[in-house]
């Protein structure tokens, strides 16, 4: 069973590494294609799309992967079909009815609230989008309740790859944001369609012959035992799509041009970048943290919790601060139309709202491996209402800028809650001095990179076809590269000067690095130098 797990996270993370790469490269593409006015519009389009689904889904796909693994664990046939059978009726019923809604409000909140008439169009062609993801959904529910992640993975690829050309082409063609909108709904249409075939080929091939006798009473029982276990999951998702993605849009949005959403919509995914590292710690933390509190064991549940906070603050924290020190030259890089860079003072603050959210989603993995799974639900809902309040306050008077710091002052809020409630709930205590020395090294990290000239990453030179200007272009990726190497370098430098490095953080290390094949025999050499200074 271990080796099972085992195997099936790696999957999921090389799944969530797709679907997070995979939105990204759609970002930056979309974003150099429509302009920062063009890709305002669609960051209107997007939070709504996002929003849309998680409603018409219900939050049933984790609802089935449970009751599809327990019952395939029974070996009980006809309740494994009869979940998958129900589930798929709720969310085609509700991915309807939402999809009108949503058609529906497309004029009024494009006319009434945000006064922009040309994002009518691309909101109600959202609505093409759910019937489509709600049934994948359902497949990629099914398929993690079996194990059979790589399934999963499948859908995924199957999403972006479709996604990101069907976008690229319906732009280049002269549909703009319509295009770029109608390409998301491409990229769920082969999604599902890859879903189904898998399906067939493998569950619904064994499910094929097992007979349904459920009477429609017992049906609606089963549906309300899904939603009632799906609702904290709904609730949980939407209120982080609010927090991080939707919000700050909307308001933006209402009070400021296209061009000013474009440049917000163009840091926030920058910003986010960290959370890959968050969600690799949360998804290890939350059984193991089960797991010693099942034991009773207060040791090594103490080991747990500060490990996750120091993993994380290792990595994540000198990313922020990078990213903080830098964020001009990243826009311009990732984005390459000089106008983005109008963003870098967004995404400042909302790289250190990251950091805050970084910490919240391990401590939300805490505290629901400590069998409080509606501590997270209820903090994250008291930051929506925090968020929409400072927005409302800050967007008209400090602009893209006001929105970002309503974000990072929220996360803050919802870290700090949450952080001081599961050290509570669990009796533990942070091993203060080691996240000091951490910060201490970050802050060293940072303190050489401002003195790097950030003209040496910032170039007016484009792709053409003069051979001077495209290596002047090129040459500034390189240049990045290298200042990245050596921020590493000095903030590694930094954390042993201060006592930082410790014994367990190189046996973690050494871990990874035994899975890099080819590079295993060099990453130990170095390994083995650094562990002279570790204590």
């Amino acid at each position: 069973m271990s080796s099972k797990i085992a195997r099936g996270s790696l999957i999921m993370l090389i799944g969530y590494f797709i679907f997070r790469v995979g939105g990204y490269i759609y970002r930056f593409v979309t974003a150099n294609l429509l302009g920062p006015a063009g890709f305002g519009i669609l960051n209107l389009a997007l939070p709504t799309q996002s929003i849309l689904i998680q409603i018409a889904s219900g939050g049933m796909p984790p609802a089935i992967a449970k009751h599809v693994s327990e019952y395939s664990a029974q070996g009980d046939e006809e309740m494994v079909k009869q979940v998958i059978h129900t589930s798929l009726k709720i969310v085609i019923v509700l991915g309807l009815f939402f999809s009108l809604i949503i058609f529906l409000l497309a004029d009024p909140l494009a006319y009434g609230y945000f006064h922009k008439p040309e994002a009518a169009l691309p909101l109600k062609l959202v609505a093409l989008i759910t019937p489509f993801s709600v049934v994948v959904g359902v497949f990629r529910g099914a398929f993690q309740g079996v194990f059979q992640m790589g399934n999963i993975v499948i859908t995924k690829a199957f999403e972006q790859v479709f996604m990101i050309s069907s976008a690229i082409i319906l732009i280049w063609v002269g549909f703009q944001v319509a295009g770029a909108v109608t390409g998301t709904a491409i990229g769920f249409l082969f999604s599902a369609l890859a879903g189904y075939y898998l399906y067939r080929r493998g569950l619904g091939k064994r499910l094929k012959d097992v007979k349904l006798s459920f009477t429609l009473k017992q049906e609606l029982s089963l549906a309300k035992v899904l939603i009632i276990f799906a609702l904290p999951v709904l609730i949980t998702g939407l209120a982080e799509t609010a927090l991080f993605d939707a919000i700050g849009n909307f308001i933006v949005g209402r009070y400021l041009a296209s061009e000013q959403l474009g440049f917000y919509g163009a840091a926030t995914p920058v910003a986010r970048l960290p959370l890959i590292i968050s969600m690799s710690v949360a998804t290890a933390v939350l059984p193991a943290t089960a797991e010693a509190m099942g034991l009773k064991n207060r040791h090594v549940l103490k080991g747990y919790v500060n490990q996750s906070y120091r993993y994380v603050s290792l990595v994540v924290l000198p990313m922020c601060v990078g990213t903080f020190v830098f964020a001009t030259p990243i826009m311009k890089l990732l984005y390459v139309n000089s106008a983005y860079m109008n963003g870098a003072a967004a995404l400042q603050l909302l790289s250190i709202g990251m950091l805050f959210f970084t910490i919240y989603t391990v401590s939300s993995s805490i505290a629901q491996g400590l069998g409080k799974p509606y501590l997270p639900m209820v903090i994250l809902i008291a930051g929506v209402i925090l968020d929409v309040a400072l927005s409302m306050y800050l967007v008209p008077l400090y602009g893209i800028t006001g929105a970002a710091a309503a974000t990072t002052i929220t996360a803050l809020f919802i870290m700090s809650t949450i952080v001081w409630k599961t050290l509570q709930v669990a009796d533990v205590k942070l091993e203060y001095k080691d996240l000091g020395r951490i910060v201490l090294a970050a802050g060293i990290m940072g303190a050489v990179l401002l003195l790097i000239p950030q003209s040496l990453l910032i170039s007016s030179a484009t792709l053409s076809s003069s051979l001077s200007n495209s290596i002047t272009f090129f040459s500034k990726y390189f240049v990045f590269l290298l200042v990245m190497i050596l921020a590493a370098t000095v903030y590694v430098v930094a954390l042993i000067l201060v006592g930082g490095l410790k014994n367990s953080d190189i046996s973690a290390i050494r871990k990874l690095s035994n899975k890099t094949g080819p590079l295993k025999g060099k990453l130990e050499k170095i390994i083995s130098f650094i562990e002279r200074f570790a204590h």
